[in-house]
């Protein structure tokens, strides 16, 4: 059964995500119970759809039924409950592809080559059942997990937008695709293979189709997750990325295909209602309500509690690949011993495998009233925002990131490298002329880390106007500026372009 297309009503567009935080009650029975998520995509495509949602827009939402994670009992399952869309009816907006593979699932994603066939049993159900039902006239995919439907969108006539969330892909050959039942001899030549396709049957068999490579190159329009992180690929940044992925992307991009949009933290990242924190604060009664958070935090983790101390703070996975924690590791006891007057302070709140080398410290130096380790948790970690001063970001690439953003809502202040998102989000601070929101360092290096943290204790040193004024003034502007309202309307604009129409009628 297909719904009924008048000639004058809102375009349908259809999200296809892996992973989602929420959906917004109304559009569904089980809307309240949608929640899976690995990273910041489940944001995004939580915000983007309530946000088309509010504006009265024809917004459907395409995803994997996680029955266990979305607390369906699994253990009551009769075989009518398997059949795809039997019960839909013209107003219903979720559509779950249904597959044994999801059913029992805790996590999204899995390790090893288990991610390859719940991305095949994914787009399989969207493909086959999912798009012809919903008839959509825009198409949102997201990632490798997704990469086939841009090129079945082509073959249909439905402009197709790819969101590059990151750089990873995987592999596979057009017979595994059609062994799982895609029917991939319909848009083969909207794929992108390792080497030029001489013919489908030549092809099929031992020529590798990459999946994200695929999502771009067959999609009517890309975007990434922060501008500059878009601009760095174009431009031959990061050996990592794949050629194959960046010479896509340039096409887009010269194009005038290819556009970047921020992520945004979660809504319930504010201090005023973040009921991780003992005590929540705004703008306006920032000062002693973070002192007491820092009194909270030091306590927990063992540290000297002195809420006149300067604190640092560590959010994100120990990954020296990409998250920078040997360049801290580098100066760490340089820095502590540099600033011990003035109390200062380190605490990690994070999981990965560059965490030895902070214990290392802590112990050989006997630093652990002023450095402090500890697995990640995320009420510690929400606590760690609203109880630090100084947020630590000295990523060598970051995509978007978001707790350069969550900082500056909480008070504390972003220290980052200038690559990617940061670069998009993190000013220098210059507290004299009320500009800017951290602090900046341009060479990827332990030095330029340094030079960051030690102007980010020269602004701690300043009077207390000074600070409380900055502070204030920072956490009022990221609240405006990082938040889902926002990242949700760029994406609208970008729907409109490819549309060429409003979402809503007479909107």
């Amino acid at each position: 059964m297909a719904l009924p297309k008048a000639k004058s009503k809102n375009p349908r567009i259809l999200i296809v995500t892996p992973e989602i935080t929420y959906l917004p009650d109304g559009m569904g029975n089980l809307a309240g119970k949608m929640s899976a998520k690995a990273g910041g995509m489940a944001d995004v495509s939580a915000s983007l759809t309530a946000a088309l949602y509010d504006l009265g827009a024809d917004v459907h939402v395409a995803l994997p039924h996680y029955r266990r994670m979305f607390h369906v009992e699994t253990a009551q399952l009769v075989s009518s409950e398997l059949r795809k869309y039997k019960t839909h009816l013209s107003d219903e907006r979720i559509h779950l592809a249904e597959d044994r593979c999801f059913y029992y699932r805790d996590t999204v994603y899995s390790r090893g080559d288990g991610n390859i066939k719940l991305a095949l049993a994914f787009q399989r159900e969207v493909i086959n059942n999912c798009i012809p039902y919903v008839q959509p006239d825009l198409i949102h995919c997201n990632d490798w997990m997704t990469g086939l439907i841009p090129a079945a969108a082509r073959r249909m006539g439905i402009p197709c937008l790819f969101t590059v969330h990151n750089i990873h892909t995987q592999k596979l050959t057009l017979s595994q695709i059609e062994d799982a039942g895609i029917d991939a001899a319909e848009f083969w030549q909207n794929l992108y293979f390792d080497r030029p396709p001489y013919n489908y049957e030549e092809s099929r068999d031992n020529n590798m189709v990459d999946l994200q490579a695929s999502g771009v190159f067959a999609s009517h329009f890309i975007n990434t997750v922060s501008p500059t992180f878009l601009t760095e690929i174009v431009n031959g940044y990061h050996s990592f990325v794949p050629d194959s992925i960046r010479n896509e992307m340039r096409n887009k991009y010269y194009a005038g295909c290819a556009s970047g949009i921020l992520n945004a933290p979660d809504s319930a990242d504010n201090p005023v209602t973040d009921d991780k924190i003992p005590f929540k604060y705004g703008p306006e009664n920032h000062w002693e309500m973070k002192r007491q958070n820092k009194l909270a935090l030091q306590h927990a983790l063992g540290l000297e509690e002195n809420p006149d101390a300067p604190l640092f703070f560590w959010p994100s996975r120990l990954d020296p690949v990409q998250k920078g924690p040997q360049l801290l590791t580098d100066i760490c006891y340089r820095f502590l011993e540099k600033h011990a007057d003035k109390g200062a302070q380190l605490a990690v709140i994070a999981n990965g495998p560059y965490q030895q080398p902070f214990w290392d410290i802590q112990n050989f130096h006997g630093l652990h009233k002023r450095l402090a380790v500890h697995n990640f948790d995320g009420r510690l970690s929400q606590l760690g925002f609203a109880a630090s001063d100084f947020t630590l970001m000295p990523s060598l690439f970051e995509p978007c990131g978001l707790p350069q953003m969550q900082a500056p809502i909480y008070g504390s202040l972003a220290i980052a490298h200038n690559t990617g998102g940061l670069h998009d989000t993190v000013e220098m601070l210059d507290w004299n002329n009320s500009r800017g929101n951290g602090f900046v360092f341009d060479f990827y290096d332990s030095t330029g880390l340094m030079w960051a943290m030690d102007k980010a204790i020269e602004f701690h040193s300043q009077p207390r106007e000074v600070k409380e004024r900055e502070i204030s003034r920072i956490m009022s502007e990221s609240l405006g500026r990082f938040n889902h309202r926002a990242c949700a309307e760029e994406y609208i604009k970008l729907y409109e372009k490819m549309l060429d129409r409003p979402l809503v009628k007479n909107h």
